[in-house]
């Protein structure tokens, strides 16, 4: 597996609209961390130009230590899981996943023709660089509890069954870093639970290095080592779930993060019988507490945030 570093990552399209504003991350080797976001926020056009398939305006991307900018996406060692699951409709199952290992190791059916004229030597060598293959497939779609589903074509999988392919597709290549763009959202409610435990399972199983894109916030809260909450092309903050969750850094973090979301009161915070007071529309708060009371300018305008 693999740490990727962003380092003022940027991406500005010809119009003049800046999507990622000088993102910097550190992923680090078999971590879990979850971009989220609302829709626009530059989170899956991040994950875009880690994979190679969208140009870095600014900045740079180092996986492994090795700056990947202008390399392109198949020479990167990557897997990525998209949205709408990408499967071809005319392959079974079993050649959707074998697809990118017989690319990688020439054994397509053209080469394969061309070779069986020019080299004696190379049917051997194929016939244990599909006997690899197979076994890998097997493997991996036995640990997906899919293998009864290799002779089949995606049009006869349900939504589930085809986001396991996907899945088998991206851990049967075993690359370096595995990224995930809202894999869940075409999934209804009881199967994207299942699905959300199955990816815990897998990643603790694995040991993979992971970055998911999600709008979901419950899904970044229970899948990831750390959330990056990311609005308007920006990173608001990065942290662990809890931490973020019970110490967001600003309004924006505060009122997107829960679900229901965080009831924001503004009001004014003062000291008064040597005590600290709040004062709201409608709110008031008696000797207020903790870092409330740290404040050495009062009286001042505050935001009070109250979870239900």
């Amino acid at each position: 597996m693999a740490n990727v570093v962003l380092e003022r990552l940027s991406k500005t399209y010809a119009g003049g609209h800046a999507a990622v504003r000088e993102v910097s991350l550190d992923v680090q080797d078999q971590e879990f961390v979850v971009l989220v976001g609302p829709s626009g926020c530059g989170k899956t056009t991040t994950l875009r130009m880690i994979a190679g398939l969208e140009e870095i305006s600014a900045g740079e991307i180092k996986i492994n230590g090795r700056v990947v900018n202008h390399v392109a996406p198949k020479d990167r060692d990557i897997a990525m899981v998209f949205q709408n699951y990408a499967l071809y409709p005319h392959m079974t199952v079993y050649k959707n996943m074998a697809f990118g290992l017989e690319l990688r190791q020439g054994v397509g059916w053209p080469r394969r023709f061309w070779r069986r004229l020019t080299d004696r030597s190379w049917s051997g060598k194929w016939r244990l660089q599909r006997e690899e293959i197979q076994n890998r497939v097997r493997q991996t779609a036995a640990m997906l509890g899919i293998e009864p589903l290799l002779a089949r074509f995606p049009r006869e999988l349900s939504g589930g069954e085809r986001q396991r392919v996907a899945l088998g597709r991206a851990i049967v290549r075993q690359p370096q870093a595995f990224l995930f763009d809202e894999p869940l959202s075409n999934l209804d409610a009881r199967l994207r639970v299942d699905m959300r435990r199955e990816l815990k399972r897998l990643h603790q199983q694995l040991k993979i290095t992971v970055i998911y894109v999600t709008h979901d916030q419950v899904e970044a809260l229970t899948l990831g080592d750390r959330i990056v909450v990311m609005n308007e092309g920006r990173v608001q903050q990065v942290g662990r779930p809890m931490e973020v969750y019970d110490k967001p850094s600003n309004l924006f973090v505060a009122g997107f993060l829960g679900a229901p979301p965080m009831n924001l009161v503004s009001g004014r915070l003062e000291k008064r019988d040597g005590g600290c007071f709040f004062s709201g529309s409608g709110v008031h708060v008696e000797r207020v507490s903790g870092e409330f009371s740290g404040f050495s300018e009062l009286p001042r305008d505050v935001v009070l945030g109250v979870r239900p």
